[in-house]
C-alpha cells in the first residue's frame, strides 16, 4: 500500500539525507522515530509528494507519485492522502465547515456536510461545526485537522509530530483519536515523531 525504496534527498551538496526502505500494509500503523533534524518531516514531506526526492520512489496505492505531473499529483493526494501537519494551517476567515467541505470539493469529491459532522462528534468538536477557525483553542484546531486529515477517507495518514506539545493526558487522548479513526476508515497510518511516550503503543517502528 506504502512503500519507499531509494529514496534520498538534498538539502545541499554537502547535506544529503538517505531513508531505509520500507512498506506498509492497507491498514497497517507505525511510527518513524528520530530526534530533530534527522529528517523525518522531510521524510512525510516525501510521502506526502509536498517534495520530490533526487532519487528513489514513493509508491501509494500502487501508484508512483514521484512519478507524477504537478495536477495529477495535487489530485490524487487530496483523495488519498491526508495529512495532520504539526501546526495546524487553515483558512481563518471560514468556518469548520466551510473548511472540511472545501477539502473535499478541491479532492473533486461531492460536499458532504453529513460526513463533516460525524467526523467532528467522534472527534468531540460538533458543536465547533459552523464556528470560525479564529475563535478555536488549539486543541480544538488540532481535532479539527484530524477531521480535515480524513474526510477525504484517504489510503494514507500521515501525522507529523501529533503529540509534542501535549501533556501526558492529552496526548494519550489525542493518539487514541488517531489511531482509532484510521482503523474505522482502515487506512494506513504513520506518524512521524520523536515523543518517546508513542513509542509502546507501536509494534512498528522505523528508525533514522
Amino acid at each position: 500500500m506504502v512503500k519507499i525504496n531509494g529514496l534520498t534527498y538534498n538539502y545541499s551538496p554537502e547535506v544529503q539525507l538517505k531513508f531505509p526502505d520500507f512498506s506498509l500494509s492497507k491498514g497497517e500503523q507505525a511510527l518513524i522515530l528520530g530526534q530533530s533534524g534527522c529528517g523525518k518531516t522531510t521524510l512525510l514531506h516525501l510521502l506526502s509528494g509536498l517534495l520530490q526526492p533526487n532519487s528513489g520512489n514513493v509508491d501509494v496505492e500502487n501508484e508512483n507519485i514521484t512519478k507524477m505531473s504537478g495536477a495529477r499529483l495535487d489530485n490524487f493526494r487530496g483523495a488519498n492522502i491526508g495529512i495532520v501537519f504539526q501546526t495546524p494551517h487553515f483558512i481563518e476567515a471560514l468556518t469548520v465547515k466551510e473548511n472540511l467541505t472545501l477539502t473535499q470539493t478541491l479532492a473533486g469529491k461531492t460536499r458532504d456536510v453529513d460526513k463533516v459532522k460525524t467526523l467532528l462528534a467522534d472527534l468531540g468538536v460538533e458543536s465547533k461545526l459552523n464556528s470560525k477557525l479564529n475563535a478555536l483553542s488549539v486543541g480544538e484546531k488540532q481535532r479539527v485537522s484530524i477531521a480535515r486529515a480524513l474526510v477525504n477517507s484517504p489510503a494514507l495518514i500521515l501525522a507529523d509530530e501529533p503529540t509534542s506539545a501535549l501533556d501526558d493526558k492529552n496526548c494519550d487522548a489525542v493518539l487514541k483519536l488517531v489511531r482509532e479513526q484510521a482503523k474505522k476508515y482502515n487506512s494506513t497510518l504513520l506518524i512521524v515523531t520523536h515523543d518517546n511516550r508513542l513509542k509502546d503503543p507501536f509494534d512498528k517502528r522505523i528508525e533514522l
